[in-house]
């Protein structure tokens, strides 16, 4: 398992809309609902962020993907040179990040072949290094 040290959710722009709350999405530029996994999803990219010091203009969010016929979305997508670097698949609290989980980002990288693959769940973080096939103690900060 890789610790991760979240920062403050102080930092977070929320608002509630109707009842419902939204989350502004650093990233993609816009206010999201504010669903379990979304919570999981904008912590994990604010530790990319603020902790790992990853460019936000490196980073995609629920970038799609071909899959034979299917189309897939990949949570979060890290690039370097303009190439995939790591993917990124987060799961709600509640969900368990069992062999499912891996599959599903092991297909994923079927399409991006990366370096690195991190699943979270934002209680638990597991990540692999793909080169190296083993597993990852930490995410690795971003170096150009």
């Amino acid at each position: 398992m890789i610790p991760i040290d979240y920062p403050s959710p102080d930092g977070f722009s929320i608002k509630e809309e109707n009842g419902k709350a939204f989350i502004f999405d650093v990233v993609r530029k816009r206010w999201l609902r504010l669903s379990p996994e979304e919570w999981v999803r904008q912590n994990f990219l604010r530790y990319l962020i603020e902790v790992k010091g990853y460019p936000v203009s490196l980073m995609a969010v629920e970038k799609e993907i071909a899959l034979g016929e299917l189309r897939k979305r990949c949570d979060i997508v890290v690039y370097q040179n303009d190439v995939p670097w790591m993917i990124i698949e987060c799961k709600e609290m509640d969900t368990p990040l069992n062999e499912a989980v891996a599959m599903q980002v092991l297909r994923y990288n079927q399409a991006l072949a990366v370096a690195y693959l991190v699943v979270t769940n934002g209680s638990y973080t597991f990540g692999w290094d793909v080169g190296r096939m083993e597993a990852m103690r930490e995410v690795p900060n971003y170096e150009l």
